[in-house]
């Protein structure tokens, strides 16, 4: 595992039940400001991650899986609207 990997592995297991991230805030957080769009690489390789957790800058839910997605995310007390998270989640 890279330090970027486990540095994302690290943030992202620590987002609460209820809370979500956008990729950017996980890499800011993680020490690599600007490196948000590596952050889904990360997701998909460490299945056991809650992804769900983490959204777009705007709220947007992961492409080719916003059903599931929104389900995941509905069960934690997150309101989805329109495929994104809406109120003060992000």
């Amino acid at each position: 595992m890279t330090p970027y990997q486990r540095a994302v592995v690290a943030v992202v297991s620590a987002i609460p039940k209820g809370e979500v991230m956008t990729y950017g805030e996980v890499a800011t957080e993680a020490g690599f400001p600007g490196a948000g769009r590596a952050v889904g690489g990360v997701l998909k390789a460490f299945d056991d991650l809650p992804w769900w957790r983490v959204v777009a800058a705007n709220g947007r839910l992961a492409p080719g899986l916003e059903r599931r997605h929104a389900e995941l995310l509905r069960s934690e007390g997150v309101r989805i609207d329109g495929g994104r998270v809406v109120g003060s989640a992000t």
